[in-house]
């Protein structure tokens, strides 16, 4: 009799949310594949670390360009359609990079073109998802449901490294070709969605400055999710290592491409465990210490993992790390959503992607371009510092962030 009313049972029930959970989970798996495809392929062509900042650079550019206006399409448009389009493109990148491999390349630069492209891909589909996601549920499921999507997607960055690390021992485009038949699969699901596309009763805004800029001044105006949004592109700037991951796995723990899929797939594994903890036991009180926390959590992590040349504490220092920016990930995606009026959601969402895709792929940039002037560990270990300071100025610059007891409009 209770299983309607217990919202971890009846998310799992609603056909659309499913189909949304299986498509971004197969998306993620395959992406997550061809990261590590890709950055091996790299630097034993070139061993160069700055290549595989250059790696971030190159989908960070188009992605930073085109996100503002990815957010009034997001608003204005089919959410599904748009998602569904953008999964297609970057399975056209996965079968571009099948044939740079079937033809083989002694230049990195034919790859970053198509990071190119998949960096425009991610633009349209980071705010056409998350903007998607809160439409799919009931309110009162929305924290369930925010904890399974990110649980999932950190299941799918489990198993998509360490699968790519073994399927690479297969050839480079064994690993290209079982991307883009994942995409395809992900393509057919989203477009099995029947409903929270957008709304057909809304009057979308006309495209111009005004409007593209309205979801920047939103999260000006709410120093929470200011405060959430930028401490997450602060902290993961200057501490992520996950760009170098290649070189630690070739020449300092010295593991090959499957030690690299499972350096990879460390910090999901904490991640993963951390979500669903999270699905289980949401959090509901002293939200600002626990964000705090995991990302001082997440910096000290960083330090350990840059220290160290053994392999096994490596991977617990990795596994750490992705617990801790689970927690940060989570409240952060609560504050904005909820926050959010659902007209300007993807506006607000493209903001919000803005600030991810700079901690991530600028963050790989940064990466590589520190390691090529002070070297891979140094460069590590400088992050890991920078992280735990940035947490303390926020502490001081946001105290009501800080100081946040519960979320936006109670209990989720």
């Amino acid at each position: 009799m209770n299983a309607p009313t217990d919202p971890r049972r009846a998310v799992l029930r609603n056909r659309d949310f499913t189909f949304f959970l299986g498509a971004r989970f197969l998306a993620t798996l395959a992406v997550q594949m061809q990261t590590v495809a890709v950055g091996w392929q790299v630097y034993e062509a070139t061993r160069d670390p700055l290549d595989l900042g250059l790696i971030g650079l190159s989908q960070f550019l188009p992605f930073v360009l085109l996100i503002l206006p990815a957010g009034h399409v997001a608003d204005s448009r089919d959410r599904r359609r748009i998602l569904a389009a953008c999964f297609a493109l970057e399975c056209l990148c996965a079968l571009l990079l099948l044939g740079l491999a079937l033809r083989g390349f002694g230049s990195a630069r034919p790859v970053f073109a198509v990071m190119v492209l998949f960096g425009m891909a991610r633009a349209f589909a980071m705010p056409a998802g998350q903007s998607l996601l809160p439409n799919l549920v009931p309110r009162e499921q929305f924290g369930t449901a925010v904890a399974l999507n990110s649980s999932t997607w950190q299941v799918a960055t489990i198993a998509g490294p360490a699968l790519g690390g073994f399927v690479y021992l297969l050839g480079a485009p064994t690993v290209y070709a079982s991307v883009a038949v994942l995409l395809a699969i992900a393509v057919a699901m989203v477009l099995g969605i029947r409903r929270g596309g957008v709304d057909a009763s809304r009057t979308a805004e006309p495209p111009g400055w005004e409007a593209l800029l309205s979801g920047l001044r939103f999260v000006r105006s709410r120093r929470l999710v200011l405060g959430a949004i930028s401490l997450d592109l602060f902290a993961v700037l200057f501490g992520g290592a996950t760009a170098l991951l290649p070189v630690y796995a070739a020449d300092v723990l010295q593991v090959g491409p499957s030690g690299l899929g499972w350096l990879r797939t460390a910090p999901g594994i904490g991640a993963a465990v951390c979500g669903i903890a999270l699905g289980v036991l949401p959090i509901r009180q002293r939200v600002g210490q626990w964000m705090f926390g995991g990302v001082f959590v997440f910096g000290f992590a960083t330090l350990v993992f840059g220290l160290s040349t053994i392999f096994w504490l490596s991977l617990a220092a990795l596994v750490v790390m992705g617990a801790g920016d689970m927690v940060s990930v989570y409240i952060r995606h609560l504050l904005v959503q909820l926050e959010t009026p659902d007209e300007i959601r993807g506006r607000v969402s493209a903001v919000n992607a803005v600030f991810i895709g700079a901690s991530n792929e600028l963050g790989e940039f940064e990466s590589g371009v520190t390691a090529s002037w002070f070297g891979v560990v140094p460069s590590v270990v400088i992050g890991g510092c920078a992280t735990l300071l940035v947490a303390g100025v926020w502490a001081r610059r946001f105290p009501e962030l800080w100081r946040l007891e519960r979320f936006p409009g109670g209990d989720t």
